[in-house]
């Protein structure tokens, strides 16, 4: 509600109440007129349900000692043709905090939002943004490399079909807790001047009591809704990655934009290639006649045709090559690369060729000892 629309209601005349009157005053009065036009009561009397309203707006206001001084003054000033912005730190009212236009539902809201039509003047709500989704899915190796869309069920909560988020039986409606009078909260003492503002311990908060609960529900006015959605997995995702799709999770209210959907990536293994970062690597076997005097061998590429490496003449076991450009995608639209290591194959068995070659060849290396110097670093004697 605007200002203008505030300091032009009277709510003292509302209550009918002098601007005077005790606190004690204003609740006796607003009993009174609610009981007499609480709809309940007179069911299809359009005419009720509006003052049930009015009346309710008013003692929301005149109720508080804070909002009823906030309300005071600018009737005061706004009829004085000027109005006060509030200073810092003052507390100010708007009604969309009373009936649901706010950044959190209010107990009248529910009640309000479905008894009152156009004979209950009713005002725009606020547009509310939705819910921030999570949910989890599994990509193949090649899939997190190469990005997809991939469809997603999504269950988000939202209000009972049965009884329209009311939480009373169809057919029925909920009633104003009579503990809190539908403000949600209740005040106690705690001696002396203190006290202690609280959730109502009647109506656990919400304002509103319900006597033939919604079967469906049982209640509580939520429901859950379930809703297939077509989601883009960006290429290059990792493995537990956590990425965040804007605009993907709960539809926002009264024209407010869309929650996001959070997806947490899980990747399967591949038979052969490992990721690094934004390098994939690879492992390859090559033969000690191929380390020892070199070789060009072929090498696998993900999604690619195979790489030519050349492998140096003494090409140690352990050694990592790099192919570039043969890695994982990367934001940018650029590529990591492909980091090759290769391992010395030891063979299990020797035909007698294989054998006899060997056994020249430690002939010939007989005085070559590669553990020399380990063993003289060491220190001590050796016998």
């Amino acid at each position: 509600m605007s200002p203008a629309d505030w300091a032009s209601k009277d709510f003292y005349d509302v209550l009918g109440v002098p601007k005077t009157a005790t606190a004690d005053e204003i609740k006796k009065a607003y009993r009174k007129l609610a009981r007499q036009n609480h709809p309940d009561s007179k069911p299809g009397d359009t005419g009720a349900e509006a003052r049930f309203k009015s009346i309710s707006e008013a003692y929301a206001v005149l109720s508080d000692a804070d909002k009823r001084k906030e309300y005071d003054e600018q009737r005061e000033l706004f009829g004085s043709g000027r109005f006060r912005v509030p200073r810092p730190g003052q507390q100010s009212y708007d009604f969309s905090d009373l009936f649901g236009g706010g950044a959190g539902d209010s107990p009248l809201s529910d009640l309000f939002g479905g008894m009152f039509g156009s004979g209950g003047h009713p005002r725009s709500a606020q547009p509310r943004r939705g819910q921030d989704v999570e949910t989890e899915t599994t990509l193949t190796f090649d899939q997190a490399l190469n990005g997809l869309t991939v469809p997603l069920k999504l269950s988000s909560e939202s209000a009972c079909p049965a009884c329209s988020g009311t939480g009373a039986r169809a057919g029925t409606l909920p009633h104003v807790c009579p503990n809190c009078e539908g403000s949600g909260m209740q005040t106690s003492s705690q001696g002396g001047v203190f006290s202690m503002t609280e959730p109502c311990r009647v109506c656990l908060g919400r304002g509103l009591m319900v006597d033939d609960p919604c079967p469906m529900c049982h209640g509580s006015g939520r429901g859950v809704s379930t809703r297939t959605i077509q989601a883009r997995i960006p290429a290059g995702v990792r493995d537990g990655q956590r990425i965040r799709l804007r605009g993907k999770g709960v539809p926002g209210e009264h024209g407010g934009p869309a929650g996001d959907l959070y997806v947490t990536v899980h990747v399967t293994p591949h038979p052969i290639f490992g990721r690094s970062g934004d390098n994939l690597t690879l492992s390859v076997p090559v033969r000690f006649d191929e380390a020892t005097l070199g070789a060009e061998i072929a090498v696998p590429t993900l999604g690619g045709s195979p790489v030519t490496l050349k492998i140096p003449a003494g090409t140690p076991n352990g050694r990592t090559f790099r192919v570039k450009g043969r890695g994982a995608p990367r934001r940018d639209g650029t590529k990591g690369d492909l980091l090759v290591t290769v391992e010395v194959e030891t063979p299990k068995s020797l035909d007698d060729a294989s054998r006899a070659a060997v056994e020249a060849f430690r002939a010939a290396a007989n005085g070559h000892d590669p553990r020399r110097d380990l063993l003289s670093r060491a220190g001590g004697s050796h016998g």
